[in-house]
């Protein structure tokens, strides 16, 4: 087992925007060890709303005996900046002071939150990254990364992922966003502002991480109820059980930075920064995936040189990244060769 560990940056740090921090700090997991070539890390990036834990919330690819077996791999993954699960984030105080960011946290671009882990990494002692992977924005994160230091990886998996994230996805967190914004606690500086906004939020993106399909399969009524439905019951649920474990501040945070990505910014395309990727990329879609849709992988696949994509039929939506263990299993062994897996034998 392995418990969360902390990275403390303690020199500035500029973000995008111009911001600069005196310091910052990343939560983060590994599972294993560095094989004695140093060639065996699989660097694993969450979602939204997850944690620097992968064996929480992709059990079925991560563990003793899964794909990504710590017996085998040295594992890694950190807690992106503005999340709610030891880093860097709204509820930390600000240096200097002795109260919480709250409304005051910077804003933290997909490429600000890449050069945040390059520390992190050159701390761990990694030249070389074996496999990159992460979903949705874990994905972003990815993709910026191989496009970052093109050298690091030698295989790359983004999943339900996009080059930037469309008008389509901006509308669904704007909308988001704004749910929480008509909390009437929002502007209070508490860490519970804003919760029953974004339980709102969470609603409504379970619309966009599902599918038509999903809801009818498992929240369909039994008769012709005229109340108490299934789907009703199971929106609330969601947002309440979101509210348990985050924080309107995180969750707003984030989503901004999801907005903020595009592979091409400051950079001469789109298409060129795909192209300068030297990684084998297997890219990985999701054809019910209505917030991600297919068309985002099939472009990523078009312009990275030499990449593959998968294509699962899943009836999740765009949660099938969470949920489809088996096939996304199964893409990623069919992609890479049993000969090119790394060495066993520990340093």
């Amino acid at each position: 087992m392995s418990t969360v560990q902390t990275f403390r940056y303690r020199q500035p740090f500029t973000l995008q925007n111009g911001t600069t921090l005196p310091e910052y700090h990343l939560a983060y997991h590994t599972y294993g060890a560095l094989n004695s070539n140093r060639d065996n890390v699989v660097w694993i990036f969450h979602a939204l709303t997850a944690n620097s834990d992968p064996l929480d919330w992709w059990p079925g690819l991560v563990g003793e005996g899964k794909l990504f077996d710590p017996a085998v791999f040295y594992i890694v993954c950190v807690n992106m900046p503005g999340s709610c699960y030891g880093s860097i984030g709204p509820l930390e105080t600000m240096p200097g002071s002795h109260q919480p960011y709250y409304h005051q946290f910077p804003f933290f671009t997909i490429r600000d939150m890449v050069r945040a882990y390059q520390p992190l990494r050159k701390a761990l002692g990694i030249e070389k990254i074996h496999i990159g992977i992460g979903g949705s924005m874990g994905g972003q994160q990815l993709l910026e990364w191989a496009v970052e230091e093109p050298q690091l990886f030698r295989y790359i998996v983004p999943i339900a992922t996009n080059a930037w994230h469309s008008a389509w996805g901006k509308a669904f967190n704007t909308s988001q966003r704004w749910c929480i914004e008509m909390d009437a606690t929002w502007n209070n500086p508490h860490e519970t502002a804003g919760l029953q906004g974004m339980q709102v939020a969470r609603s409504m993106a379970l619309l966009s991480y599902r599918h038509y399909k999903t809801y009818n399969l498992f929240q369909s009524d039994e008769d012709e109820a005229l109340e108490n439905f299934k789907a009703a019951s199971y929106q609330r649920y969601q947002g309440e059980k979101l509210a348990k474990r985050f924080n309107a501040f995180s969750y707003y945070a984030l989503s901004l930075s999801m907005d903020s990505h595009h592979i091409g910014r400051y950079r001469q395309s789109a298409v060129s920064a795909l192209q300068s990727i030297s990684a084998q990329a297997l890219v990985i879609g999701l054809l019910s995936d209505i917030l991600f849709p297919l068309s985002e992988q099939e472009y990523l696949a078009q312009y990275i040189p030499h990449a593959k994509l998968a294509v699962i039929d899943s009836m999740y939506g765009h949660d099938g990244f969470l949920l489809e263990y088996h096939a996304i299993s199964q893409a990623i062994q069919q992609f890479i060769p049993v000969m090119n897996k790394p060495t066993i034998k520990t340093a």
